[in-house]
């Protein structure tokens, strides 16, 4: 092949490979959340990557003329199927197919990968892990939603965040509801104002931000240009003045409309059942969060982290929602015609990589390989022997897979995958019915070699590893 025609190996923005201590650090993370949401008795489920299109929808795009922009989405003959964007439209569409053959009151999580068509960049990816928990069907909704929160806290504690590094803030979507229709803004251009008010806290946003966006548009850095909900002055400054309101006693004494009395009522009812657990202050209110996904009608909540982050160039940057979600009354209901209320959450496990990998709290041990070494090939079958009561004892071992190899290029080998311990057993040994084992990490210029006899090799490798 030509140098011309060659292949450059790469991936496409917003896609990542991850191997080494990320990958370890990953599936340590994964371990403890399934721990805990096992704990909290939710029932595992998986469902496949594509979903048909018209089933799961569409509830991320801002671009009404586009509603699957953000999506990837293919045509397969008489329909259209799309990549799962999130865990919940696909549960939706399971809960309708399966209702009948689930409790009353369904747990499930599910931690899957799920794929979305945006600009990739400081920890935001186009392929990521979610690791969800949702509770469907009869609930009271501040016993509910407090176990959320609950177990958000007691998971990202358990995976290596401190108190002080993370708040967990939680909303009620009925709140702004209420202003919205106090403030008779029309249909059509609700949910950008709910969007707008989402982005507050968002980087690069801030009042001005959103007062652009509730206004006629959004001009960012880039140049690109983001429609904006064309309200007018006076509604958009009531509902920046309703920004900054900070206080649960303030917003109810402030705004009378029953839908927002309504929201603050369960937000009320919430912090009551919260006030039962350890975790009380590690949550508090922000009425900006109200969740850009549409389907969510009440309850929100979104946990923040306490620092900045950095970027592969070094520069801090704010990257958001480490874990997210809501409730949700009709999500279902597309497919029943009744209603059944849901409420969820769901943790950005690479987003936690992210930033755990920058922390560097947890100390990973890989428990690379023994290494056992082909002196002399008439001796394969014990060197097979030594690799089989290794691996029978739980030790981690492989054998050289090249016994033409002389011993430096194998221990060169060993180096470069940083095995703790060689076995080197050459006729003597095996005459003397005796083990070598050559320390792999010893300070170079020492004596890094020990024999001993055969029936030792358990208990005198475990000193290595």
């Amino acid at each position: 092949m030509s140098e011309k025609n060659k292949l450059i190996p790469g991936l496409p923005p917003g896609f990542e490979d991850r191997w080494n201590k990320k990958l370890l650090l990953k599936k340590r993370l994964l371990k403890v959340i399934e721990k805990n949401f096992s704990m909290y008795g939710f029932d595992p489920l998986e469902t496949p990557s594509f979903e048909i299109s018209e089933n799961i929808g569409s509830f991320l795009t801002e671009d009404d003329s586009n509603p699957m922009s953000d999506v990837f989405s293919f045509n397969d003959g008489e329909k259209n199927i799309t990549l799962r964007y999130d865990l919940s439209s696909p549960l939706a569409r399971f809960v309708a197919q399966n209702n009948q053959q689930l409790p009353s009151t369904y747990k499930r999580y599910a931690i899957q990968n799920v794929f979305r068509n945006e600009k990739a960049g400081n920890a935001r990816y186009r392929e990521f892990t979610q690791a969800d928990c949702d509770i469907v069907g009869n609930f009271n909704p501040a016993q509910a939603n407090a176990e959320l929160c609950n177990l958000i806290a007691n998971t990202l504690l358990d995976c290596g965040l401190k108190k002080d590094q993370f708040i967990i803030n939680i909303s009620n979507r009925k709140i702004v509801q209420g202003i919205i229709e106090d403030l008779r803004i029309s249909k059509d251009k609700q949910i950008k104002v709910m969007r707008a008010i989402d982005k507050l806290d968002k980087p690069g946003f801030g009042f001005k931000g959103v007062e652009e966006l509730l206004k006629k548009e959004r001009k960012d850095k880039s140049g690109a240009i983001t429609k904006g909900a064309n309200l007018n002055d006076d509604q958009v400054t009531k509902i920046l003045n309703f920004l900054k309101i900070k206080d649960l006693k303030e917003l109810k004494q402030n705004y009378k409309n029953p839908i927002t009395q309504e929201g603050t009522k369960e937000l009320e009812q919430l912090f009551e059942v919260l006030s039962y657990s350890s975790n009380s202050d590690q949550i508090k209110t922000n009425f900006t969060i109200v969740r850009g996904l549409a389907y969510y009608d009440g309850f929100c909540v979104e946990t923040n982290l306490n620092f900045k982050a950095k970027n592969n160039k070094g520069k801090e940057v704010d990257i958001g929602s480490i874990c997210s979600g809501g409730q949700y009354n009709k999500l279902i209901s597309r497919f029943k015609g009744v209603d059944i209320p849901g409420t969820g959450m769901s943790i950005g496990v690479d987003r936690l990589l992210f930033v755990m990998m920058q922390l560097d709290q947890i100390e990973i041990k890989d428990q690379k390989p023994v290494i056992v070494c082909v002196m002399e090939e008439k001796y394969l079958k014990n060197y097979y022997e030594i690799l089989e009561t290794l691996r029978k004892n739980n030790i981690n071992s492989e054998i050289f897979l090249d016994s033409k190899k002389n011993l430096g290029k194998q221990l060169t080998y060993a180096n470069k995958r940083e095995c703790p311990v060689a076995v080197i057993c050459g006729e003597n040994e095996f005459k003397d019915n005796k083990i070598t084992l050559k320390n792999l990490q010893g300070i170079k210029g020492e004596n890094n070699q020990i024999s001993f006899s055969k029936e030792n090799l358990i208990n005198e490798i475990k000193k290595f590893i």
